[in-house]
C-alpha cells in the first residue's frame, strides 16, 4: 500500500463495520480465475490480528496496522500460505508487490510459488531506468513506478497488497505491468475496505481479499 494513499486507514471507526467479516469470492469475466472463495478461518486470523489504532497518523483516521499479524509466526505463515494457494496451479511468472507493506506480503508470497519479485515505488524510489504511472488521490496525485526490464512482455503477473481501498493504486500497478506488455493474472489482497468500493475500479481483473470489511 503506498503511504500516502488512504487506504491503509478508515476515515471514521463508524466507517468500518462490527460483526462477522465477510468472506469474498474471487471475481473475473468469465470466473476462470483460481478458486471460488477464501477460507472463512483466515479471515478470522486476519480480523484477530489487524489492529485499529484511532486518530492516527492524525485525528478522524483509523489506521490498520498489520504488525501483530506479522509477529505472530503462525498467523502470518497461514496468510502468505492464503494469498499463495490459489495461483498454484495457474502459471505466475511474477509477483508484483507494492510499496511499502505489500513487499513484506509479496515476497514471501513469491518464494512459496517459486517465481521472481518486482517491487513497485514511488517516484524516485527505484535507482535505474522506470516507467511511470500518475494516479489521483483524494487530495493531489501520487506516481508509482517500476524498472523498464522488470516486467518482459508475456509475463504473467500476480499483485500483492496489504489493504485495498479506493482501489487506485492497485489499478495503477496493474497499467504499469500492461504497460510493460506484461498480462495481469491475478490480485490477493489481506484486507479489502468494501465500503470504499475498490471492485468499481477493478472489476475485469480476478481479485481475492482474505477478509472483506
Amino acid at each position: 500500500m503506498n503511504d500516502t494513499d488512504p487506504g491503509r486507514y478508515v476515515t471514521s471507526p463508524a466507517a468500518n463495520p462490527a460483526g462477522e467479516p465477510a468472506v469474498s469470492q474471487v471475481t473475473s469475466r468469465d470466473q476462470r480465475s483460481a478458486g471460488s472463495s477464501v477460507d472463512s478461518e483466515i479471515g478470522e486470523v486476519v480480523r484477530a490480528h489487524v489492529r485499529d489504532v484511532p486518530d492516527y497518523p492524525k485525528p478522524g483516521i483509523v489506521f490498520k496496522d498489520i504488525t501483530p499479524l506479522l509477529a505472530d509466526k503462525d498467523a502470518f505463515g497461514r496468510v502468505i500460505e492464503a494469498l499463495a494457494a490459489p495461483w498454484r496451479d495457474h502459471p505466475v511468472d511474477k509477483v508484483v508487490g507494492i510499496e511499502a507493506r505489500g513487499f513484506i506480503l509479496a515476497a514471501p508470497v513469491a518464494f512459496a510459488l517459486g517465481v521472481g519479485l518486482v517491487p513497485v515505488r514511488k517516484h524516485g524510489k527505484l535507482p535505474g531506468t522506470t516507467r511511470a504511472q500518475t494516479y489521483d488521490l483524494e487530495y493531489g496525485t501520487e506516481t508509482l513506478e517500476v524498472h523498464l526490464d522488470a516486467l518482459s512482455a508475456g509475463e504473467r503477473v500476480l499483485v500483492i497488497d496489504d489493504v485495498l481501498a479506493t482501489g487506485g493504486t492497485i489499478e495503477a500497478t496493474t497499467r504499469l505491468a500492461y504497460a510493460s506488455g506484461a498480462d495481469v493474472v491475478g490480485i490477493s489482497v489481506l484486507l479489502e475496505l468494501s465500503f470504499l468500493n475498490p471492485r468499481e475500479r477493478l472489476r475485469d481483473l480476478p481479485l481475492r481479499s482474505l477478509l472483506v470489511v
